[in-house]
């Protein structure tokens, strides 16, 4: 059994390669849990409350699912950008919005090492 790890937002930036796009106030979050889907259908049905959403659809309608499943953070993979809209709707709901050159894989991999865990329901009793 894995020992819950909390890991602060900021430093899952630099874990990522990454670059902080909204929510540079929310950056001292402490994260234990990912979530990591491109379906936003998925991540309502399956997402624990309090993770953070790693995802390559980058409009305004992963910060839209983010918000509903209480979500804590989004970071888009792929080297995607999310556009002006999901930008101007996170920074009005306080939700952070990270952006990263990684695969979607390697970035749940890496996170995974540092020991952050699924943030998905599927499997869980």
């Amino acid at each position: 059994m894995r020992l819950e790890t909390k890991l602060k937002l900021l430093e899952m930036v630099a874990v990522l390669e990454g670059r902080v796009v909204a929510g540079k106030k929310n950056l001292d979050l402490d994260i234990s849990e990912i979530c990591a889907a491109d379906l936003m259908s998925d991540v309502l049905a399956f997402t624990t409350t309090g993770a953070v959403l790693i995802t390559g659809l980058a409009n305004v309608q992963s910060v839209i699912t983010a918000h509903v499943a209480e979500v804590v953070a989004v970071v888009y993979v792929r080297g995607k950008k999310p556009d002006a809209d999901a930008v101007r709707l996170a920074d009005q709901k306080g939700i952070p919005l990270l952006a990263s050159p990684l695969s979607m894989f390697e970035a749940c991999g890496r996170l995974f090492g540092k020991g952050l865990k699924s943030g998905s329901t599927l499997g869980k009793k």
